[in-house]
């Protein structure tokens, strides 16, 4: 039983950790994007070359 339990616990701190991450990268995303509306480009990607026929990154 004292096996499950050091199980469990791992188990929760594993999801605690990716929700911290998800949450960061979601802060990241979210002052990239405010950044890009202020700026007033509204390419969050930004450009792949300097030459004005190219393409803008795909998703």
């Amino acid at each position: 039983m004292f096996a499950y339990e050091l199980h469990r616990m791992h188990h929760a701190e594993l999801i605690r950790e990716a929700a911290a991450q998800r949450l960061s990268r979601q802060a990241v995303k979210a002052l990239r994007a405010a950044k890009a509306q202020r700026s007033g480009t509204h390419e969050p990607e930004g450009r792949v070359s300097a030459e004005p026929g190219r393409f803008v990154r795909a998703a």
